[in-house]
């Protein structure tokens, strides 16, 4: 492939919403992962987490740091996950009615109040709130921008622009990781938690002189505008009558085509589409139908694998589990952590369309498993080179398959008319899983230490056992009855 023609066929305004767009993810993983860092110092353990000096001062108006026990911390943590969830249960409907250029100018107004509340804290009550309403933005712009990229990517490069929702979530985590390593001292971890707030406002201001998605205009009716907004992100140059044509409207017949023009596509974006399709299933039908229960059932386990894996017990916890054990080189190695999780995601992406689903699926439990007994026995003995190379895999592990591809098997297990409510139902596992993890993970590791990673490697183990057997292979079917073995496939 001859990379300069390709980048060269890319407008520099489509380089910039997209851009715009993905601080949304960005700040997913940057709030998800902003307490990590500084937890002993914002907890009064430490006044830096390079000391182990305790004492405390305070500035004229508000404290140096806030005393909460593991479990109180843990509601801090969790009050985001419960945000997210809200936020993402909320997104779709906002998304089909407003349009995705607003919705997304919403969740920034999420992203900017939120960490005002959590920089300017006082107690633990406002942290919680603050983090809850971050956890709103975040829940709904993971949904939200997944469908926008895909709206506005050059239909041969869907796949490779959709990796950058995932990519810039963990930019975001690497971003927080940054700062904690140099401002987790003293009330400077005040600083990390309102960078977001920044952030924020800056994809507001830059949504402002961004455009609607062309096809959401189409699916509206809209054609004159569609056609206007998609020669802007195109070029002048492109040939658009074509690509819409795709949507199921021939560019030369557009105005006569207004009331056919929404097309399922598939993947993310049909988690958001309205319900104004009539042969969408309810989540109640879902589980009510033997068929779709069944794929229900697999996405359901899918998703609790992703989160009961332990993957956010490092994100979010990483640094003070291991400050014992390797000191002040414990954010040293979150933030090299950060930096391999990029790589790795980046460069996985094409192994489930090679490989497929299931096996890089088993492949990524199977290693998350081993490097979990690892990790339990390199705390429990007190082995810092054998913790720091357990967490390195553990993370790479999940990049390679539990990461990306829950949310493939999401979209892929049900036909087009159970999509919206199996993604709604992903969704809520997913959101669940992970809000069950960061409420109960600090209290279970201040009872156990590192006896607690042996419990993830058990739900490793029975996750792998459980998804080899329920779960199908969806690379090359057609459809979810092939997929499920109710027709026959011809090759």
């Amino acid at each position: 492939m001859d990379l300069r023609a390709w980048f060269g066929d890319l407008t520099g305004y489509f380089v910039y919403i997209l851009f715009i767009a993905t601080l949304g993810p960005l700040l997913f993983g940057f709030h998800l992962s902003e307490l990590n860092a500084p937890e002993d110092v914002i907890r009064c353990k430490k006044r830096s987490i390079t000391s182990t000096d305790v004492h405390v001062t305070a500035t004229p108006n508000l404290p140096q740091c806030i005393e909460m026990t593991p479990t109180q911390w843990g509601v801090v943590g969790s009050m985001y996950t419960l945000g997210g969830l809200i936020g993402a249960l909320s997104a779709a409907p906002l998304a089909g009615k407003y349009g995705r250029l607003r919705a997304m100018q919403m969740t920034t107004l999420f992203f900017t109040i939120g960490p005002v509340f959590e920089a300017l804290s006082p107690s633990i009550a406002v942290m919680a709130f603050g983090r809850l309403v971050s956890g709103i933005g975040a829940g709904a712009a993971v949904v939200i921008v997944p469908l926008y990229i895909s709206e506005i990517a050059p239909p041969a490069n869907k796949g490779f622009f959709g990796a950058f929702t995932q990519i810039m979530c963990n930019v975001g985590i690497l971003v927080t990781q940054l700062l904690g390593y140099f401002l987790s001292h003293d009330s400077y971890w005040r600083v990390i938690l309102a960078v977001g707030g920044i952030i924020g406002l800056a994809q507001g201001l830059g949504l402002l002189v961004s455009v609607e998605s062309p096809k959401y205009l189409a699916e509206k009716g809209n054609i004159a505008q569609a056609k206007k907004v998609l020669r802007q992100i195109r070029g002048a140059d492109a040939d658009i009558d074509s690509e819409m044509s795709d949507w199921g409207v021939a560019g030369a017949n557009v105005s006569e085509e207004q009331q056919t023009l929404l097309n399922n596509e598939g993947g993310p974006q049909s988690a958001t589409k309205s319900s104004e399709h009539e042969g969408s299933l309810t989540i109640l039908q879902v589980f009510r139908h033997p068929d779709y229960k069944k794929a229900a059932i697999a996405v359901v386990m899918v998703m609790l694998a992703q989160q009961f894996s332990g993957i956010n017990s490092i994100v979010m916890y990483g640094v003070s589990l291991l400050a014992g054990l390797l000191e002040s080189n414990s954010a040293l190695l979150n933030l090299a952590v950060s930096a391999v999780n990029i790589v790795i995601t980046a460069g996985g992406a094409p192994l489930p369309d090679k490989f497929g689903r299931k096996p890089c699926l088993l492949g990524s439990i199977a290693g998350m498993g081993v490097s979990a007994l690892l990790l339990a026995i390199g705390i429990m003995r007190s082995v810092p080179v054998l913790s720091a190379l357990a967490v390195l895999f553990f993370v790479s592990s999940f990049a390679l398959g539990l990461g990306p591809v829950p949310f493939i098997l999401a979209s892929e297990l049900v036909g087009p008319e159970a999509v919206d409510a199996t993604q709604s139902i992903a969704l809520g596992a997913n959101w669940i899983a992970t809000f069950i993890v960061a409420q109960f993970f600090p209290l279970l590791s201040a009872q156990l230490g590192g006896r607690v990673y042996l419990i993830f490697a058990a739900l490793s183990a029975f996750f792998f056992g459980f998804l080899w057997w329920y779960v199908p292979e969806t690379k090359g079917r057609k459809n979810a009855d092939e997929v499920w073995g109710r027709e026959r496939r011809v090759d």
